[in-house]
């Protein structure tokens, strides 16, 4: 019988950090450029309020995304990725090549 190698506590925490609902795509968003929450909100589909407020919070916490206030009449607020947080471009954009190979596209 093949050994079972115990999980590495940082691979899990990772895992759970990016794979948390709407963290991806939260992420690929802001792989572009820094957005206004607006800007954030508008380009995914069905991300409420409350969840994607708590998201940017939690990624900020994380060291992945930078919020800036602007001073700006009425105050403007952007997100934008740190450098710990562009780092996970590649690692997303492997997912993104797995999931167009093995994930069917719903019929609607």
């Amino acid at each position: 019988m093949p050994e079972i190698h115990p999980v590495c506590t940082r691979f899990h925490a990772a895992i759970e950090l990016i794979g948390a609902r709407w963290t991806g795509a939260i992420l690929r968003v802001l792989f572009t450029d820094q957005h206004r929450y607006a800007q954030i909100k508008a380009a995914i589909p069905g991300v409420s309020d409350t969840m994607l407020a708590e998201r940017l919070r939690t990624l900020e916490a994380d060291g992945l995304v930078e919020r800036r206030v602007l001073p700006t009449s009425p105050v403007q607020v952007e997100y934008r990725l740190t450098t710990k947080g562009l780092d996970l471009e590649p690692v997303l954009d492997a997912v993104l090549s797995w999931s167009h190979k093995w994930i069917p596209l719903e019929d609607h």
